[in-house]
């Protein structure tokens, strides 16, 4: 357990950086965690912030700046499970989409030589979020997913997360539909963290801000999910500073003193390590 960022700052070139869950909790900001991120860049370093939000970097940058007030002091550049799921829809062959999710993402698409149709048209799905994560469950998708899954019709999802924090409650994400579809027997391609895609695209742009290639051993991952974040960063050899108090913060007792014993314990059930923790992300 660490008080703070400066404790291992000296040691790495650049960070990358989780949104939902450090940078703010759906509602609510996290104000010391934007300033530890621009004091880390004070320094002469680099922050990307790479979120599996299924829409442009541009929408992430305008919606930060709006909703949290954090402004591109925090950071170099973001990426998105949205923004690499881009490049692979230019080259699906495939042109005729059913999306499911709500409206607000439809700016995934923007721009594309693609042609979204209603369910009977479609040649593959893309899968964003629930249509209403206020009112549905997964399950209301069991009998759309499994018409598609007769007609051989793939899945890609744009954003791998399962659950994310809005407020003090957890709500569905699209990664919980893609289990769904997974379920079904469906071809399926999950786009974002945990998977090597978005972090090759994550080190790329820290070596454009740093005007040079980067060691990984150079770089710090920070994030709050063990699923993503945390197993994302490990399995590519990036050290890892996770935030305790974000998706699983009930699960490691006072959310700002966690049991240092109760997240070895996890970690080791989970069959991953990191560099050090913290409760909320401070410089």
């Amino acid at each position: 357990m660490i008080t703070g960022l400066s404790t291992l700052a000296e040691a790495y070139d650049g960070v990358i950086c989780d949104v939902w869950g450090v940078l703010h909790n759906g509602i609510s900001p996290y104000p010391a965690a934007a300033e530890a991120l621009s004091r880390f860049r004070a320094q002469g370093k680099v922050v990307v912030l790479l979120t599996n939000a299924p829409r442009p970097a541009k929408a992430i940058e305008e919606l930060l700046e709006r909703q949290y007030a954090i402004g591109p002091s925090s950071y170099d550049e973001i990426v998105t499970s949205g923004s690499v799921a881009r490049k692979v829809f230019e080259n699906e062959p495939r042109r005729r989409v059913f999306h499911v999710g709500p409206r607000h993402n439809l700016g995934l698409f923007e721009g594309l030589d693609l042609e979204l149709v209603d369910e009977e048209q479609a040649e593959y799905v893309v899968l964003t979020g629930l249509f209403d994560d206020e009112t549905e469950s997964v399950e209301s998708y069991r009998p759309m997913f499994s018409r598609f899954v007769e007609r051989g019709l793939k899945a890609y999802c744009a954003n791998p997360d399962v659950v994310v924090e809005r407020g003090d409650r957890l709500v569905y994400c699209a990664g919980a539909l893609a289990q769904l579809y997974v379920e079904l027997g469906g071809d399926t391609t999950i786009i974002g963290k945990p998977y090597h895609s978005v972090y090759d695209a994550a080190l790329a742009a820290v070596g454009r801000a740093l005007g040079r290639p980067t060691e990984k051993s150079r770089v710090l991952a920070i994030g709050d999910g063990l699923p993503t974040d945390i197993k994302g960063a490990w399995s590519q050899g990036i050290d890892v500073l996770m935030v305790t108090a974000g998706i699983h913060g009930a699960d490691f007792g006072d959310l700002l003193s966690p049991d240092p014993a109760r997240l070895a314990a996890r970690l080791r059930a989970e069959g991953l390590s990191i560099r050090a923790a913290i409760p909320r992300l401070v410089w």
